[in-house]
């Protein structure tokens, strides 16, 4: 099927950068919206970004200014830069995309898929 693999989490000082990945493999016929949610410990999981295949994006009021999303359709990855970080940006980070996949002798629309989830933590 499909595969959302992210890379790229970890520990940063307050105001300092990352940037996570998101790449989809397996039998991908097209990606439609990507994106990217977080879940803080204690708290339910929220949606920071999202990108449609055309490039329509949306951004959580929280992060505006400071992460920026962007995708290329040819690798199947979603990026999120991340800047001006802070701590309350803490929290464990899925990559989420709408994939047109193939399997069980069946064409499927919009199948949903999650990553691994990324660890960001942003602490001095």
């Amino acid at each position: 099927q499909v595969q959302l693999v992210e890379s790229g989490g970890g520990l940063v000082q307050p105001g300092g950068s990352l940037r996570l990945s998101c790449a989809a493999s397996g039998t991908v016929f097209s990606i439609n919206a990507m994106g990217w949610y977080r879940q803080a410990p204690g708290k339910e999981r929220e949606l920071v970004t999202s990108i449609t295949r055309s490039g329509s994006i949306n951004y959580a009021e929280s992060v505006k200014g400071r992460f920026t999303i962007s995708r290329d359709n040819a690798k199947n990855t979603v990026y999120l830069q991340m800047n001006s970080l802070k701590p309350e940006d803490t929290a464990v980070y899925y990559c989420n995309a709408e994939v047109d996949t193939y399997y069980s002798g069946t064409f499927h629309r919009n199948e949903n898929y999650w990553g691994q989830g990324s660890q960001v933590t942003v602490s001095s």
